[in-house]
């Protein structure tokens, strides 16, 4: 969808306005060259409530917000009605941002991204992480030196308090699904060749804590090798973090989004003091006094003040006005339900073989 032959506003919408949804239509609202056409939720006080501290109408149902001539809508009611929720907009051309995860399955998603395909409708997948400041940061510091850091080993922690918020999924959905799309990304958005994964389910039906060990197989094209990811993620932790580590042969990041704080170490940069290192080593001199620290070139990323949700929303409006593929795209927000359905199967294979060998 093209507006560029208007100066009119861009009609736009949010369907489910609860703790993440109000901040969709909080910047639509604010946004300039922007009209925030109504909001819709299933609690349809809540739903006037936002309607009248934003200025718009409010709606009970996705349909009105559709007769009301929407053009862009974002969707963010729980997960197990996303496909109820962006269908009909879909099915009208309606330019959908969904929130993450795509959907609860890889048959949903799949569902969904077929819609969108068969109706030419711009489909991105909210996916915040990815316009956190800190990632920002580390995409410009790697593009902006023509040579990209290549992943040998990813290692990922995300752990929080239980909230008592999204219990009705699993962590792998709740949270850990951030972190996939990173690391597919980092991947060039391939699914790993192969997942191990064990997981305990101590306070909701489903997984409480997690980890994964996601594996890539280099071809020879790619450079050989491989590439594993170890991600860990919990809501019974009695602290927040959320730190990713990246490992390669050509340098090393770390990214603590909480802090919005980042490094970098180049191997180029710091090749001559690695070099004299290796030498000294070779002639058995004892370097136990060097300070480690002293010896490498460490490289704070710079990091902006965007708000991760307006960025978002910015990146999904262009995507609508310019006919691009968006930054998050249905292909994109599938391979990461997909890997994270492979992840909770394989938790419970674990389960499964730990019970069966018990018996044995």
């Amino acid at each position: 969808m093209s507006t560029e032959s208007s100066n009119r506003p861009l009609r736009c919408g949010a369907v489910g306005v609860g703790r993440m949804g109000q901040h969709h239509a909080r910047v639509y609202a604010q946004m300039e060259g922007v009209e925030l056409v109504g909001v819709v939720d299933a609690n349809f006080d809540r739903a006037k409530e936002i309607a009248e501290k934003f200025g718009c109408p409010a709606f009970a149902t996705e349909e009105e917000l559709l007769a009301a001539g929407v053009e862009a809508v974002s969707i963010a009611v729980p997960t197990t009605y996303h496909l109820k929720s962006a269908k009909p907009f879909l099915e009208a051309g309606v330019a959908c941002l969904i929130e993450k995860p795509l959907a609860q399955g890889g048959e949903e998603a799949q569902q969904i991204k077929e819609i969108a395909e068969a109706n030419d409708a711009c489909l991105m997948v909210g996916h915040i992480e990815r316009f956190n400041p800190i990632m920002r940061a580390m995409q410009k510091a790697t593009e902006g030196n023509g040579e990209p850091i290549t992943p040998s080993f990813i290692e990922v922690h995300r752990v929080s308090p239980m909230t008592f918020r999204s219990i009705d999924i699993g962590v792998v959905m709740d949270m850990m699904i951030h972190d996939l799309d990173v690391v597919l990304m980092l991947m060039g958005g391939r699914e790993p060749d192969e997942i191990q994964a064990s997981g305990v389910a101590v306070v909701s039906e489903f997984e409480d804590l997690c980890n994964a060990r996601l594996v890539w197989n280099r071809t020879e094209e790619e450079g050989g090798g491989q590439c594993v990811a170890n991600v860990t993620a919990s809501r019974l932790a009695m602290k927040t973090e959320r730190v990713t580590r990246i490992t390669g042969e050509n340098g090393y990041i770390k990214i603590d989004y909480a802090a919005k704080t980042g490094t970098l170490i180049r191997r180029t940069a710091n090749e001559i003091q690695m070099r004299e290192v290796r030498d000294q080593l070779r002639q058995g001199h004892d370097l136990t006094d060097m300070d480690w620290t002293e010896l490498i070139n460490i490289e704070p990323l710079e990091i902006d003040n965007g708000e991760p949700i307006v960025k978002e929303i910015e990146a999904f409006l262009e995507a609508v006005q310019t006919g691009n593929q968006p930054a998050i795209n249905a292909e994109a927000g599938f391979a990461n339900v997909r890997t994270a359905e492979r992840i909770v199967q394989a938790i419970a294979e674990s389960i499964g073989n730990r019970a069966t060998a018990a018996l044995s």
